[in-house]
């Protein structure tokens, strides 16, 4: 006598039926649905980078605006260390230097802020206007007792332009454009 327990035979009949139609039906992506995936995450992907990549503006900007602060922390450590700073450029890089009593203009030692910079990826100092005149050489002297002459340090990068500005009240700042001695 064959013994059998109802809805066994009825689960194995489903189950078969289930495992090949689910076969039949999943097949995966085809070769196209994945390239127009790969296209659309392409896209993202450089719009993304052209977004993240800072244009010449934005990076001159940024450029100008730390000399700026620079120079004007420049003239603000001359007038409490009582001792002259100068900075001094060859219109790729800049260095300041300190006169140290009787030693002659020395390199600052000792304070990162004042450390010598290479200006980055085709950023140029152009030229320098000291009282509205142009300067011979590029240099600028923070006395710690006297007033400072107005000065403009002009930057360009391809087409755009800044000018660091510094007035004889000590005010820096950074302008976009030609600007001029103040």
């Amino acid at each position: 006598m064959q013994m059998s327990v109802p809805g066994i035979s009825d689960f194995h009949v489903v189950r078969k039926i289930m495992i090949s139609t689910a076969t039949k039906n999943d097949r995966g992506f085809t070769l196209i649905e994945m390239l127009i995936a790969l296209v659309i995450i392409g896209l993202f992907a450089a719009l993304i980078s052209s977004k993240v990549q800072p244009d010449e503006r934005d990076r001159l900007r940024a450029e100008a605006d730390r000399l700026a602060q620079l120079l004007e922390l420049a003239a603000t450590e001359a007038r409490m260390s009582g001792m002259p700073i100068a900075w001094k450029t060859d219109g790729v890089s800049y260095e300041f230097r300190q006169n140290r009593r009787g030693g002659g203009w020395s390199e600052m030692r000792g304070n990162d802020l004042f450390r010598g910079r290479v200006l980055p990826g085709g950023i140029k100092i152009t030229g320098m206007m000291i009282e509205a005149m142009p300067a011979d050489a590029m240099h600028l002297e923070f006395s710690p007792h006297a007033s400072w002459s107005a000065y403009a340090i002009k930057m360009a990068l391809g087409r755009e332009r800044y000018t660091v500005a510094g007035s004889p009240v000590g005010d820096v700042r950074a302008t976009r454009g030609e600007g001029k001695a103040e």
